[in-house]
């Protein structure tokens, strides 16, 4: 069957995994991000990971999301959506804007 189709409209839940805090400290920095808003939001356990990056001693602060397709990592300022069926999938903040509108 050939012709034009349009994507149904579909309400999704969402959360955007951010900082929350930085302190400077004596060794480093101290950075506080919304784990524990994510965690209640998945309703499941959530640990930041650090992937190594160059020129970065930190790494990239990532919370890595079982998904259908298997282990994806949201990055600082990605969003994680939460799919028609209870899956949960990272989202790059500018696909999400062009996706989705705040109801």
């Amino acid at each position: 069957m050939a012709g034009k189709f349009r994507k149904k409209p579909v309400v999704i839940e969402a959360i955007q995994f951010r900082e929350l805090s930085r302190t400077q400290r004596k060794h480093g920095v101290s950075i506080e991000r919304n784990e524990s808003e994510i965690a209640e939001f998945m309703g499941l356990p959530v640990r930041t990971s650090f992937l190594p990056v160059d020129g970065n001693p930190y790494g990239r602060a990532v919370i890595k999301i079982e998904t259908p397709e298997g282990v994806m990592c949201a990055d600082v300022g990605d969003w994680i959506i939460k799919g028609l069926k209870g899956e949960f999938y990272p989202c790059k903040p500018d696909i999400f804007f062009d996706s989705y509108e705040k109801m």
